[in-house]
């Protein structure tokens, strides 16, 4: 394309030095004659299409020919002659060939200060390696930290010491107690209240009761009767998770506060601040109270014994 081109230019050049030398009268005729030669060609033909070296020698003679005559000299519009030299112009300085696509690579000396991190800090990740460089002035991504630590072999988040987050979760829920109330619904249409605490450590539940009238009062008794079924246990619970029910009043906070418990108290609507006793509910439902047709309190209770202590279908099932 471009050995065409200059062909072209070289041609069209020398045409340009003989026309020069020539007459003025001689000059004139031809231009006469290639005028209406054009505009015979304009009325027979559609749109004429032009080659990159037509458009270039066109826009070489715009600059010689006057602005005012564009429109009698050229067979195209002025503004179309305009847009051949943007276009020249723009491809003089275009790069985008000449770049590869993609982000560009990390300047070596950017590669040289986060080995020098990495290797003085071990304990730092590749985003601590990051903001680290930020702080310096240096902008770069995450990701461009993690590919250049990877490509020398440095692990870009290494271990830290101590437990890990499976290890740590296992020793604090230890000393956690949940509790939390599930309503039932029985054949006459009467709703009934049950109130169940579970250890967080063991998933072990433990049934709290069953009323109709669940006041502050009736709680506060459960929360007692919990503390001395459990004996020993109760005194090593640290935390209470419940939710902002009326149900839980002072009383039945300070029973468990008398022992150095802390209560944990969930936002409103928000049942994923007490996930395990909500598992626990909806394991309670799928496998005993969705089955089952309750007649009334005796029979919710004898309903609920058989999820004591010890049975497996206490336990809610962990999401994989």
């Amino acid at each position: 394309m471009l050995l065409k081109i200059a062909y072209v230019l070289t041609c069209r050049t020398l045409g340009l030095v003989v026309v020069l030398f020539r007459g003025d009268r001689a000059i004139a005729a031809e231009a006469l004659v290639l005028r209406h030669e054009n505009a015979v060609l304009r009325r027979q033909a559609g749109r004429v299409r032009y080659e990159p070296a037509d458009r270039v020698w066109f826009a070489a003679l715009a600059r010689i020919v006057s602005r005012r005559r564009w429109s009698e000299v050229f067979p195209v519009t002025p503004a179309t002659l305009l847009a051949w030299h943007r276009r020249l112009a723009a491809r003089k300085y275009d790069t985008s060939g000449r770049r590869r696509p993609g982000r560009p690579p990390a300047t070596p000396s950017i590669k040289r200060l986060v080995l020098r991190l990495a290797r003085e800090n071990p304990l730092w990740g590749h985003r601590r390696i990051q903001g680290e460089l930020l702080r310096l002035g240096v902008a770069v991504a995450p990701s461009t930290v993690w590919e250049i630590l990877r490509a020398v072999g440095i692990d870009p988040a290494p271990r830290r010491s101590g437990p890990t987050w499976h290890q740590f979760l296992s020793i604090q829920a230890a000393g956690i107690l949940a509790v939390d109330f599930l309503h039932v619904d029985t054949v006459m249409l009467k709703r009934l209240y049950v109130l169940v605490f579970i250890e967080h450590g063991t998933r072990r539940m433990h049934l709290g009761g069953v009323t109709a009238n669940p006041t502050g009062e009736w709680t506060v008794q459960q929360a007692r009767n919990l503390a001395l079924s459990l004996g020993q246990r109760f005194e090593d619970t640290r935390f209470l998770i419940r939710d902002r029910g009326s149900n839980f009043t002072a009383s039945f906070d300070a029973v468990f506060q008398a022992t150095g418990t802390r209560i944990l108290v969930s936002a409103v609507q928000t049942p994923r601040m007490n996930a395990t006793c909500e598992r626990l509910v909806g394991t309670l439902r799928r496998e005993f109270l969705d089955r089952v047709l309750i007649l009334g309190e005796r029979h919710l209770r004898a309903v609920n014994c058989t999820a004591a202590p010890g049975n497996s279908a206490t336990r809610p099932r962990r999401r994989t």
